[in-house]
């Protein structure tokens, strides 16, 4: 009896690219996009400037918030809507997309030095609220500015806040640099059209380790039935989200977390015998 070896090694070969392609995964986490960078560098336009302290020290801080197209516009929210989500237990379910820029030194009207940062959110999401009469809107971009600051850079503000008649910005405005997509964690070998609309939402689950006290890890498992291997998924971590399509047209997963990560010390691994994808992401803060 003899064997087709040719066969044979067509299986090894895969078998062998398929190991390689996994440690390459885990090894070049967060490489991929240093390499090839999906960024721009946006001038944001002034919008308000908002007086605040930071606890509990009790320090000036002043927080300028910009507005810019370049930043993707958070979906539709009607009065009605806005109020029952801040008064939802958990609040977290609406994002509004911001860049938040660097600490930088200023000088106030008193000739003290204090401490300024920069948010840049949609243009239009932010003339919508400032137009509004009702100030539940510009209360609520003030209250999410706030807490995207306190969630990066590790900060308690104040909420007693004011904002200032006659100062859209305090300092300079200055250039920031913004990713145009999420960090791609999963890369496909052979890119296809992938339509999200027919595509199913996978079941998962996340898991915060360790379970009781501050968290470290947030583990996500996504169950993903029919999908053969790694080499068919993309999946892109951001700070609090996490995007992942199996193609051609099997998943698509879409979904926010109230978690702050470190993308580019993220790892995934697929198990194809169990078929779960399992993505560990280091927690920065909550």
């Amino acid at each position: 009896m003899t064997t087709d070896s040719s066969l044979l090694n067509s299986e090894l070969e895969l078998q062998q690219q398929e190991e390689l392609y996994q440690q390459l995964l885990l090894q070049t986490m967060g490489q991929i996009h240093t390499e090839n960078p999906d960024s721009k560098v946006i001038r944001p336009q002034p919008g308000m400037c908002v007086k605040t302290l930071s606890e509990p020290d009790k320090q000036k801080v002043f927080v300028n918030i910009c507005q810019s197209n370049s930043v993707p516009l958070p979906p539709e929210l009607s009065r009605e809507e806005l109020l029952e989500l801040l008064q939802s237990e958990d609040p977290s379910g609406y994002r509004v997309p911001m860049s938040l820029g660097e600490p930088h030194t200023e000088v106030d009207n008193n000739s003290q030095a204090c401490t300024a940062y920069d948010v840049v959110i949609n243009q239009e999401f932010f003339q919508k609220c400032a137009r509004c009469k009702d100030p539940l809107f510009q209360q609520f971009v003030i209250l999410v500015s706030l807490e995207g600051l306190e969630n990066k850079y590790s900060l308690e503000l104040s909420r007693d806040w004011k904002v200032l008649k006659n100062r859209k910005f305090l300092g300079s405005v200055s250039e920031q640099n913004i990713r145009t997509k999420s960090r791609p964690v999963i890369q496909e070998l052979q890119p296809q059209e992938c339509s999200a609309v027919t595509a199913k939402r996978p079941e998962f689950t996340l898991l915060v380790e360790p379970p009781a006290g501050a968290p470290e890890y947030l583990i996500a498992e996504i169950k993903l039935p029919g999908v053969p291997s790694s080499r068919s998924l993309v999946l892109d971590v951001g700070e609090d989200r996490l995007v992942l399509t199996a193609r051609p047209s099997l998943f698509h997963l879409d979904v926010f977390h109230q978690f702050l990560v470190d993308q580019e010390s993220s790892v995934a691994q697929y198990n194809g015998s169990t078929e779960i994808l399992t993505v560990t992401m280091p927690v920065v803060s909550s």
